[in-house]
């Protein structure tokens, strides 16, 4: 059985980007939703991770020997950008394959603009991640935490986010 490291992105005392109406917050919104897709994968031995810092991350997944990683996260930059997007290391021919499904799922859930995955070096922010993780890895932004819209949008469909990210992981693992 494959298995998946799931990173809860961010943590509690670092909670990453909020929604200044209702004041949630990147780390608590992907908590809930990590035990959420855990439940939901079959054939697939998922892992939940919290991040301790930033610098040890990669090596605490690395110990775990995941097959391939996913790191929850929502995007946040002006209340009005919208959309889904997956990041990749730009050198990971399986992280773009990662990317290409996970995206897909998502988009076909949320309905939110398309847009796309996303290469990234070492120097881009959450390279260090994509860079140092021995498995193949991937940053998942299915919408932006910080607009009103794209948050309504989730809240309205959560059930069915949920079941993209099982969805995911589970081709995921068939394609690697």
């Amino acid at each position: 059985m494959k298995k998946c490291a799931l990173v809860i992105g961010h943590k509690k005392s670092s909670p990453g980007a909020v929604n200044k109406a209702s004041g949630l917050t990147e780390f608590t919104f992907n908590e809930e939703l990590a035990f959420k897709i855990e439940s939901e994968v079959s054939g697939v031995d998922v892992q939940k991770v919290y991040r301790r810092t930033y610098n040890s991350l990669p090596d605490d997944i690395n110990e775990l020997e995941p097959d391939f990683i996913i790191s929850l996260h929502c995007n946040a930059f002006n209340e009005s950008a919208s959309g889904t997007e997956v990041l990749y290391y730009h050198r990971s021919t399986k992280g773009k394959i990662m990317a290409e499904i996970l995206n897909g799922h998502l988009v076909g859930a949320l309905g939110l603009k398309d847009r796309g995955v996303k290469p990234k070096t070492t120097e881009d922010r959450g390279g260090h991640l994509l860079r140092n993780t021995s498995a193949p890895c991937v940053i998942a932004e299915p919408f932006f935490i910080d607009n009103d819209s794209d948050l309504k949008v989730v809240d309205d469909n959560q059930e069915g986010l949920i079941q993209a990210y099982a969805a995911g992981i589970e081709a995921i693992a068939k394609a690697l």
